[in-house]
């Protein structure tokens, strides 16, 4: 709703929209009753994303790719992973010119990313769905060149490798790249071996256990991964206000895809917080060195929520864990597979709804949390007549 007050003899009014005018707009009527049938229209054309041109800041217009990124960048808050993503297609991008952006384009553009750089089709979906998101975005803020956003126009399965991507590849002794999803389950003798390991036993072949510093956050870190499907980053940055052990929750504030949710804690969970808490108090457990200052729960990150710190530490203990399971005998699983696994679980144990488990674990898309439902065959079967 518009600002609306009355200056001496006129009706002064101020229409916002953070994600659509680039500053707020002011308009002085003398009859209140034309200026708020004025402002209304304006506001119903906002509502629908639709920027007036002679609203569109001139100052600010866009003409290239680069224009358009840095413009989307500055207006809205986007998650890490598509600022960083943005950032690349800047650099590469750049200079394309956003009228010369059609369908043609696009299909040209998918097509390279394939047959001339190689890229993963997950990382091909990451590129298009970032740059889709900044050019809706530049659609709303009345940009002609981009009215009608040519990347939501491509079809299904647009970044697997098809025969003929896969034909000009192999012509120069190159490899399609197979569109990979894990699937991969932590078996009861996998997980019992990643705890003897985590509680100091001896690796098969080996003199001495692992030397692991924080052994008891070490610990933690794995029963939470098991019991609330959180992902690495939300649990290294918890603090201990977060936590709310008596209604069971924790509150996450910062996540991947920028929404805040409330996770809920198993008994199992709330009995590992509960003794590692135990733990930090007594100094035990190689939690040595560590000067707990009682906010931060794990004593990996400094507190600096800049990126470079993030990926730091998700670097330090996903090698970390990669040790461990390699040490447990099970050196393909990786730390993101616990995500999966986790999931999977709620799957099996509960009979909550796919949108109460999306609510749980994080995922925007019901059908992104469809590739962590991969419930094992024999629980399947077990369901028949």
């Amino acid at each position: 709703m518009a600002t609306k007050r009355k200056r001496g003899q006129s009706w002064e009014y101020i229409v916002k929209r953070k994600a659509l005018l680039s500053k707020p707009l002011t308009f002085t009527f003398g009859d209140e009753a034309e200026g708020d049938t004025y402002v209304a229209r304006l506001e119903a054309l906002l509502d629908r994303g639709i920027v007036p041109q002679e609203f569109v800041d001139r100052g600010e217009e866009m003409s290239t790719v680069d224009d358009a990124i840095r413009q989307y960048l500055r207006a809205v808050s986007v998650t890490d992973t598509d600022a960083e993503t943005l950032g690349v297609l800047c650099d590469r991008l750049g200079a394309v010119r956003l009228r010369s952006i059609d369908y043609p384009w696009v299909e040209a553009w998918v097509s390279q990313m394939k047959r001339d750089l190689g890229l993963a089709p997950s990382t091909i979906r990451r590129y298009v769905g970032a740059l889709a998101r900044c050019f809706d975005w530049c659609g709303r803020r009345g940009i002609a060149a981009l009215a009608i956003n040519p990347l939501r126009m491509l079809p299904k399965r647009y970044a697997q490798y098809m025969p003929e991507d896969a034909a000009a590849i192999e012509a120069v002794g190159g490899t399609a790249k197979a569109d990979e999803f894990r699937d991969r389950r932590l078996l009861a003798e996998e997980e019992a071996a990643i705890r003897h390991i985590l509680a100091g036993a001896k690796p098969q072949g080996r003199e001495r256990p692992l030397t692991l510093h924080w052994q008891g956050a070490l610990e933690l870190l794995l029963d939470l991964a098991l019991e609330s499907a959180m992902r690495l980053s939300e649990m290294y940055t918890l603090t201990l206000d977060q936590i709310d052990l008596p209604r069971r929750t924790i509150f996450l504030d910062r996540t991947k895809n920028g929404a805040k949710r409330q996770v809920p804690l198993s008994s199992v969970a709330l009995a590992a917080i509960d003794r590692y808490l135990a733990q930090v108090r007594a100094g035990e457990r190689n939690m040595g060195g560590w000067d707990h200052d009682g906010d931060r729960l794990f004593p990996w990150w400094s507190g600096d929520q800049a990126r470079p710190e993030r990926k730091r530490v998700t670097a330090l203990l996903s090698a970390e864990f990669a040790r461990i399971a390699a040490a447990a005998g099970c050196a393909d699983y990786r730390f993101h597979d616990l995500r999966h696994e986790a999931t999977s679980r709620i799957y099996e144990r509960t009979t909550l709804s796919d949108l109460q488990i999306a609510k749980i674990t994080g995922h925007k898309s019901l059908a992104s949390l469809q590739r962590y439902a991969n419930l094992r065959a024999s629980d399947l079967a077990d369901r028949l007549w």
